[in-house]
């Protein structure tokens, strides 16, 4: 109950949401613009705080290696879509978020763009 309370008077107080869609569309744009720029083939999204995207004509690996890969030698952290298959379907996509604070974009952007 307590927690339904302050949900009430958090609620109260549009301006502490009410422009919660422009400023995470603000960051899918930032990262969305930054990526056409790479070899990623971007996949629409709407409503959700996740860039998807094919790597296919970047690599032949598996999308979970891909992504090791990524972190590894980019220090971008992604999730294979793999992961959401019960049967690991790979169809070579991964998920970039971008509820991120815009250093951390700002990073991951510099990173990706060295990807050729």
């Amino acid at each position: 109950m307590p927690a339904q309370f302050a949900i009430a008077k958090y609620l109260q107080n549009i301006d502490d949401f009410g422009n919660i869609a422009t400023f995470f569309q603000t960051k899918r744009d930032y990262l969305k613009n930054a990526l056409a720029e790479t070899p990623f083939r971007l996949l629409d999204c709407e409503g959700t705080y996740f860039l998807s995207a094919n790597f296919g004509a970047i690599s032949d690996k598996q999308d979970k290696e891909f992504c090791y890969w990524l972190t590894k030698e980019h220090q971008v952290a992604t999730i294979p879509f793999s992961a959401f298959y019960k049967d690991k379907t790979d169809e070579k996509v991964i998920r970039f978020c971008f509820a991120k604070k815009q250093e951390t974009l700002d990073k991951a952007i510099e990173q990706l763009l060295k990807i050729k």
